[in-house]
Parts: structure tokens; sequence; C-alpha cells
């Protein structure tokens, strides 16, 4: 039978790698239906692909641009629908299969919609996990669907975790590439420009999540998705910076053994398993040539250079409303250092001083027995962007200096 698919966030790095995948798969046999496909401002990208593929609807987050996508998109037959409560009803559609691929906590409301209608969710939405995992996964459980990461660290660890070895489990290990900074000085990092934070030296990825891995927040945020992900604590979880991105994450066991996902740098890889899970299907992958690495090296992160592993170890330790206080922090000092106004060291400090104000008065505390977990994380993360802003106020006035 045909499977219904969903894109939501087709225009970014993920949702177009994920549109090359299903067009590979289409050219081989594969039988499906992409049925929508949702962005959140690039318009004409949206409906560039809605006329290549003819999904039953196309949604635009940014409701502004309705008017424009329904003048492209005229005469398609493709429904068109503006804002972001749009986006959520169409991740409520009984569809079959999900790339979850909406940037940021935006993605927060329509990926747990989509969870409680029994859908598989290729999940690339970090924010998801990271500020409401438990109900998440729980949701997905209990309508009969499935999470299946589409993170390349996550996913390796999915494909080589056993789960009758679980109890014999010693530690995840996390690898990073390290960045474009990874060799740098605390001294150069300061005088980063937005333009060699986005450079990353192996991933084509959007901005926002090219600065938070040259921050090694991304690393950061990866360690409480794995938490929630595979129920292990944190001190079971540990980071190593792998400069080559070949081996994605690796699995130590009690006995000494530690398995390994290998594969070239390419975001079509977990896709392409995501998609075909528990099976897997050919598509035009680059061939892993390990003579011609040669050399696959490994080194612990540094905490000075990247206290970002320190902050996000620590939320995960404290739970509740901090990881989604740190997640929420993180995205408007990201912002704030894209368009200038602040340096690159300044995100972290951000980060922590926002945590540090919100901890001081207590708001970081409470749990989701009087709301739903979506209320929960949503005025978690209101909260959390009210406290950054406030906390960038001096750092924006020193670099105006």
């Amino acid at each position: 039978m045909s499977r219904r698919l969903g894109v939501f966030g087709s225009t970014g790095s993920v949702g177009v790698s994920t549109l090359d995948l299903l067009a590979q798969a289409r050219a081989r046999g594969a039988e499906f239906e992409l049925s929508v496909l949702t962005a959140g401002r690039n318009v004409a990208l949206l409906a560039e692909q809605a006329l290549a593929w003819r999904p039953e609807r196309a949604v635009i987050a940014d409701p502004t641009l309705q008017g424009e996508l329904n003048e492209r998109l005229k005469g398609s037959g493709v429904r068109v629908e503006a804002g972001e409560a749009a986006v959520a009803e169409a991740a409520e559609l009984r569809l079959d299969w999900i790339m979850a691929a909406i940037v940021g906590a935006a993605g927060l409301r329509p990926t747990l919609a989509a969870a409680r209608t029994g859908a598989v969710i290729a999940l690339a939405n970090k924010e998801s996990l990271v500020c409401a995992g438990p109900a998440l996964l729980a949701a997905a459980q209990a309508s009969g669907g499935r999470v299946i990461p589409v993170d390349s660290e996550h996913s390796a660890i999915f494909q080589v975790l056993q789960p009758e070895c679980h109890a014999r489990l010693k530690r995840l290990i996390l690898t990073a590439s390290g960045g474009p900074f990874r060799a740098w000085g605390r001294e150069r990092m300061a005088a980063a420009s937005p333009r060699e934070a986005v450079s990353h030296p192996n991933w084509s990825m959007g901005a926002k999540i090219s600065v938070d891995s040259a921050t090694m927040m991304n690393k950061g945020l990866e360690m409480i998705e794995a938490s929630y992900l595979f129920a292990v604590p944190e001190p079971k979880i540990d980071v190593l910076v792998h400069p080559q991105s070949v081996v994605h994450s690796l699995v130590e066991y009690e006995d000494g053994s530690t398995l390994a996902q290998l594969g070239p740098p390419d975001m079509r890889a977990p896709i392409a398993y995501a998609f075909a899970y528990p099976e897997r299907i050919a598509w035009d992958a680059p061939g892993l040539d390990l003579a011609q690495t040669a050399t696959l090296s490994f080194e612990a992160p540094d905490p000075d250079r990247f206290p970002a592993l320190r902050l996000a170890r620590n939320v995960l330790s404290r739970g509740g409303g901090a990881p989604a206080a740190l997640n929420a922090a993180n995205e408007v000092a990201v912002r704030a250092f894209l368009e200038g106004a602040i340096g690159f060291l300044a995100i972290a400090e951000t980060v922590e001083r926002t945590l540090e104000a919100m901890d001081s008065r207590g708001e970081l505390n409470g749990t989701l027995s009087n709301g739903s977990a979506l209320d929960f994380a949503l005025a978690v993360d209101a909260l959390a962007r009210t406290r950054a802003a406030e906390a960038l106020a001096p750092s924006k006035t020193r670099n105006a200096v």
C-alpha cells in the first residue's frame, strides 16, 4: 500500500535533502503519496516544491505570505493554507510518515500533534525532544506511532543499540566535528563573524544549527535528546570530538565492546534509514573509502572554549523547565549573533545569564500536573525568551560601543 507522507520544514536543509531522497526512492519504485509540504517563510521554494510534487496542501507558517503562495500555485490544485495553527492542523492529518524538520521551538506544536496520530515521525527537530521529550515519546507510544531520530548521532545510536543489552550499557558516546572553531583560541573566537561561524567544515546545514555546531550547543542539545530517546541518565552520556565526521556515534557496553556506526557526512543517510525502517533502501549514497580517509582522530572537547556542554549537562540533571529554557535562550542569543548585535562568545554567556536569572526567580520549577506538556513547554519557552532579551541588553550595548 502507498504511504501518505508529509515534510514539515521542506525548504530547510533537512527538508530539501528529504525531498531529494524521496525522489530517488520513487525513481527506484517506492510507492508513496506526498500529501503535505510546510515552510516558514521561503514562499518561492515552497511553491517550486509544491508544483513539482503536487501535494494535497502546502502550508506557509507566515500568514502574510499566503497571498503570494496562492498566486504562485494558482491552478495547480494544491490547497494553500497559512499560519502556525494551519501547520499544526496539517500535522493532525492521517499521515503514515512525517519528516519533522521545522527549525526551533516552532516545531514543537506540530510534532506533538503528529505524535498523537500514530504516524511514524522522522525527527529532525531537536527542540521537540529537548522541550517536551517524555511527553512526545509517550504520545507516540500511546497512539501506536514511533519516533525515529534523524540527527546523524542519534540515528547511529538507534542503529547499533541492542535493546536486549540495554541493562549492560556503559555509556553512549556522541561524536562532534568540533565545528569551524575546533582549533581556535578564545581570543580569536571572540572576534568570529557570523560568516565564519556558519562555514561548517563537513556538513551543509542552515545558519542556526551551524552556529550551534560552532558553539557545540548542538551537542549539548543532543545529550538531552539522547537521554530521553534511549532512557539513559546524564552521567552515561559523553561527547567526543571527531573532526572527520565518519563515526557518527558509539555505544559502549560493560563487557568492553564498543559499537559504532560509520558513514559519509550526508544527512540523506539517516533520512533514508528513517524512511525505510526497519528495512534499508538504495540511493546514490557516496561510498565510504576508509583507505582514502586514512586517519580517524578523536579528542576530548575543551570545556573552557565550549561552555555550552556544561550548561546542557546542568539542565539535563535539573530537568523540569530547564531544558526548554536553555533551548529558548540559545535561539534568542544565536539570532542576536547572526544579526551582528553580540559577539560569538556572548551566545553561551547569554544562555547562562538567562538560566541564572530564571533560577533565582524560581521560574525553572514546575511540573506537567497543572497543564499539558505543550502548554508547560511553551510557557517556559516564552519566559526564557523574555529573560534572554533582558540578558542581552548589556551585551548589545557593549557591542554597539
